[in-house]
């Protein structure tokens, strides 16, 4: 009996590791391709391109003398270059280097222009940076984004009075005129909660009043990753109808609700497709990023909130979609940026920082959300993986990248053995890293 109680937990965490291997082999690849073929393409012979590390597991001999594999650790991947002492080509191998004409010599990463073995470096970040717009520009080109006009599209479940239809332009919300998406919200933001609103529709042309929930209720258009609702078994479509005994109608009631229990446990009421259910959360302190770059503390219980019924679509083309897609990957940046900033300056709690455990977990989160919010999540730990690799510590690409701009300054490389003390430095410095964050993970 212990034995099979235990199988459901097993099967939770082989399915956790299997996202997770997937997830990272497929971050490794897009980062070490883009070393492989920016390299291939400024004359960098390229003699393995691994995933994982240690025994070797499958390869081949491609016709132009890289051998392509898989080994048994799948927990990263390199791009041997010709002449490279190790794979972090940090060093050149003088043994072979010695045996190798001037042609030869310009095929390895050391005796190739700088110009050539700075974008080679530059390459695998920027093709982590560049899969991520993809990703983004290809989730904005087949979902749409909603168009301007406060026009009602399917409506969702909602406990009370629902006189609106599919189809409804909603022209004004208890008096107040709406005239575009912007003013629905605008307007929404400001009313006073309350059970039931009034809505002047356009019907098919016919002007109409009908009443309806707030615009804006106390249901969980999502449900945010390691949150105390996702804990508590919170479903997206859920309604809050009370929370400690005190009734909720607008989304705009929970926040304070929450945030006065000071991190001690709630009691929500939820309806839930006809059924009322109990339910017991305890709000997570959690640091939000805000406009101006700071951070704002707060107790959450991972609630997101939205409209009770879907916003119709316009088509985005490719024009439009990679310049929004490129800002998404922007503000991904920036608040990664200022969150650490934060950390370091102690205005923000460590635990922000997640690990290995923490990232494997969101991985398996989000893979059992669906296919969809799991390729959104290799797009944004994508863009993760090329801001850390650009970071100026050595051994990373960022810290060659310096090297690279020294030797473009000074007019030679930097000297070998200093070299070596620093990437033994970076070395230490990311697993330390590594560790904290492992240490975080388990702790926090």
């Amino acid at each position: 009996m212990i034995t099979m109680g235990l199988l459901p937990e097993f099967g939770n965490l082989f399915f956790t590791l299997g996202a997770f291997v997937v997830a990272l082999s497929i971050i490794v690849t897009v980062h070490e391709y883009g070393h492989y073929i920016v390299g291939r393409w400024c004359g960098i012979h390229a003699e393995v391109f691994s995933l994982g590390f240690g025994p070797v597991l499958l390869s081949r001999v491609d016709r132009r003398g890289t051998r392509w594999q898989v080994a048994a650790l799948p927990f990263g991947g390199y791009v041997k270059f010709l002449g490279d002492a190790d794979a972090a080509s940090a060093g050149a191998d003088d043994a072979v280097m010695a045996h190798l004409d001037a042609g030869q010599r310009r095929r390895t990463m050391h005796g190739a222009p700088l110009w050539a073995r700075a974008a080679t470096i530059f390459a695998g970040p920027a093709f982590n940076f560049l899969f991520s717009i993809a990703v983004f520009a290809g989730f904005l080109w087949v979902q749409g984004l909603p168009a301007d006009t406060p026009r009602v599209g399917q409506i969702h479940p909602m406990p009370g009075v629902m006189e609106l239809r599919e189809g409804d332009l909603i022209t004004a919300i208890d008096g107040q005129p709406v005239p575009d998406l912007r003013a629905f919200y605008r307007v929404a933001g400001e009313m006073a909660p309350e059970a039931v609103s009034t809505y002047a529709v356009d019907r098919d042309g016919q002007a109409l009043s009908v009443q309806g929930p707030h615009p804006i209720p106390p249901r969980a258009a999502g449900i945010a990753l390691n949150s105390a609702a996702r804990d508590a078994g919170m479903q997206v479509g859920d309604v809050v109808l009370s929370v400690d005994g005190a009734p909720v109608t607008a989304f705009s009631e929970l926040p304070p609700l929450v945030s006065s229990a000071e991190g001690a446990p709630v009691a929500l009421q939820i309806w839930r497709a006809g059924s009322t259910l109990d339910l017991s959360l305890t709000p997570r302190r959690t640091d939000l990023p805000l406009p101006d770059g700071g951070f704002e503390t707060r107790w959450l219980i991972g609630l997101q909130s939205g409209t009770f019924f879907d916003h119709p679509t316009r088509a985005v083309g490719p024009i439009e979609a990679l310049p929004l897609a490129a800002g998404q990957i922007g503000d991904i940046v920036s608040n990664s940026i200022s969150g650490l900033y934060h950390m370091v300056t102690g205005a923000i709690s460590t635990c922000n920082l997640s690990g290995p455990v923490g990232i494997a977990t969101t991985s398996g989160e989000m893979a059992a959300d669906g296919l969809g919010s799991f390729i959104w999540f290799l797009a944004v730990l994508s863009t993760a993986v090329g801001l850390l690799n650009l970071f100026p510590i050595p051994i990373l690409d960022g810290g060659h990248l310096v090297f690279h701009a020294y030797e473009a300054l000074a007019g030679r490389p930097p000297n070998e053995r200093i070299l070596n003390v620093l990437m033994s430095v970076g070395l230490v410095l990311l697993g330390a890293l590594m560790l904290f964050a492992l240490g975080n993970d388990l702790l926090c």
